[in-house]
């Protein structure tokens, strides 16, 4: 199957009683009709990155350059559909893009995506659940089947900005030859702190944030 956007969907803030960010939250993602413009950094990294119209409220845990984008399959929501036995509609995990023929969770820290003829984009960490997410989905216990299930879905940086709309093909343009996958990051960084140091093999793509954490798992255990 050719990979390709499902939809491509952007959410607006609101005010929710299971997030106590400041203006609410922006979790809502619904798909949009028509084109969508996805910005880039500017230079020396001035100026935000992301999908027009989205709105990014946490700044503290989401968002910013090395989360401009997410990515979640519609095979992985299709499989919780079953799970959870209801309904869950493309951008109901709060992702920008829902794709399909992609496998999300084994692409490498660092691979790079095309979608459509403009946009680049390259894998930079899972999502890591969070009380939010749980309280918008209203799953009791869903932070823990989440992170069980280890289908987090990706975030992605932009190097080149574009415009996108559902039916864009989406072509890998670059696999890393190191395995730091999503899955091993979304572990290490959950349930298996042993991983940690294998996520330095991802290299320059590796955000600064989760270098450092491996740093300090690094010189904990090393004591």
């Amino acid at each position: 199957m050719n990979a390709k956007l499902l939809s491509v969907n952007v959410g607006r803030a609101f005010a929710a009683p299971y997030t106590s960010a400041e203006g609410g939250t922006g979790i809502d993602k619904r798909p949009v009709a028509g084109p969508v413009a996805v910005t880039a950094p500017g230079p020396k990294g001035i100026g935000g990155s992301g999908l027009a119209g989205d709105a990014v409220v946490d700044r503290r845990h989401h968002g910013g350059d090395d989360q401009a984008v997410y990515a979640y399959a519609r095979e992985d929501l299709d499989d919780w559909q079953r799970q959870l036995d209801r309904a869950l509609p493309n951008g109901v995990f709060g992702e920008n893009l829902t794709t399909t023929g992609l496998d999300v969770t084994d692409a490498r820290v660092g691979e790079r995506w095309r979608v459509g003829p403009e946009l680049l984009l390259e894998v930079t960490n899972p999502r890591i659940p969070c009380r939010t997410f749980q309280g918008w989905l209203d799953e009791r216990g869903w932070i823990k089947r989440f992170t069980a299930a280890a289908t987090p879905g990706a975030y992605l940086r932009v190097l080149e900005a574009g415009e996108i709309r559902a039916g864009d093909p989406v072509r890998v343009e670059h696999r890393p030859d190191h395995d730091v996958t999503v899955a091993l990051m979304f572990r290490a960084l959950t349930t298996r702190r042993e991983l940690l140091p294998r996520l330095l093999e991802a290299g320059d793509p590796l955000p600064a944030e989760a270098r450092a954490t491996v740093l300090k798992h690094r010189a904990r255990t090393a004591n």
